[in-house]
């Protein structure tokens, strides 16, 4: 074999193995994922029925925009019903603060009178049976039942005066604290209701482009549903997999290069976050021997260096390729 010829054949395996030590290099240097937004969802207040979307998928709505509407009557209803009840609190509360009325005092000072003349009466009786029994002229029976019934009249009169003494006392303290708790909590419960009737007309809480409208108009989805989801932020970042041979050598706040699938040029990002716990690498991010690797989810946020204009027109879910 000429001399020439082998140097040749030299060369040759030489740069296949530089470009496979330049692939290589790359694939290590990269990290796969996709392109993202802040995402926040706008929940369901009550399971009522939606009468009205304002907005559709893709708009870009200003915070405080209206989105949809839910059915308000039984809301309002019970609103209203609510706020019965705290004013039958409050009113029950000032009752309990200005304390008893002349009217029932004297009434139970007119009670007192009576029965302490029924007292009266039922012990002269008894005095008058206690000489007859004595000498047998009545049944022993008799003045049993005379005896008890001026034992009974005077607990009567007890039991009037002390009715007299609490009368007159005024309300307790502690009656007061309780119709104070029971005041603040109907003002509780109607406050709330006031604001679930509120959120029932949902509103964007942030300025941002409608994602997705899961339920649409004559649903009635549950409390807690995402009836509204938005893309929020002033622009996307880039989460990615960081391959093992890779994690190592990123840090946060080190620069990253992007490249979008199907757009030419690249994007300026810096690494924000890293996840302190590997996990298994996803299934278009396997390429080689890194599909037996652990992979680290990174977020690497674009920086004020790109176009801020056509950093806004772009879409979530991309697949991106990051270098560092």
């Amino acid at each position: 074999m000429p001399a020439s010829v082998s140097a040749s054949r030299r060369w040759l395996v030489l740069a296949v193995w530089l470009l496979l030590l330049l692939g290589c290099r790359e694939t290590d240097e990269a990290a796969l994922g996709t392109l993202e937004w802040d995402r926040i969802t706008v929940p369901a207040a009550a399971a009522e029925t939606i009468v009205a979307v304002h907005v559709r998928e893709g708009q870009q709505v200003q915070a405080g925009t209206s989105l949809l509407q839910l059915e308000p009557t039984r809301t309002a209803a019970q609103l209203q019903a609510l706020q019965a009840d705290a004013a039958r609190a409050g009113q029950v509360l000032d009752e309990l603060r200005q304390g008893p009325r002349n009217e029932d005092i004297a009434q139970a000072r007119a009670n007192l009178a009576a029965v302490r003349a029924q007292a009266e009466d039922a012990a002269a009786y008894y005095r008058r049976l206690q000489p007859l029994g004595r000498q047998q002229l009545v049944a022993a029976a008799d003045v049993d039942r005379a005896r008890a019934a001026a034992g009974n009249a005077h607990g009567v009169v007890r039991a009037a005066e002390q009715a007299l003494l609490a009368l007159e006392h005024g309300t307790r303290v502690e009656e007061i604290a309780q119709g104070e708790s029971a005041l603040q909590a109907a003002q509780a419960q109607a406050s709330g209701q006031a604001e679930t009737l509120r959120r029932l007309d949902l509103l964007a809480p942030r300025a941002g482009r409608v994602d997705a409208l899961p339920y649409r108009l004559g649903d009635q989805p549950p409390v807690g549903a995402p009836l509204a989801v938005l893309l929020v932020g002033d622009r996307p970042y880039a989460r990615v997999y960081l391959p093992e041979p890779l994690r190592v050598r990123v840090r946060v706040g080190q620069a990253a290069t992007i490249a979008l699938q199907g757009r030419e040029g690249t994007l300026v990002g810096r690494v924000r976050s890293i996840r302190s716990d590997p996990g298994f690498t996803p299934y278009y991010a396997l390429s080689g021997a890194d599909a037996a690797r652990l992979s680290w989810l990174a977020e690497i946020e674009l920086t004020a260096d790109n176009d801020a204009a056509a950093m806004t027109q772009l879409p979530a879910g991309v697949p991106v390729r990051v270098s560092f």
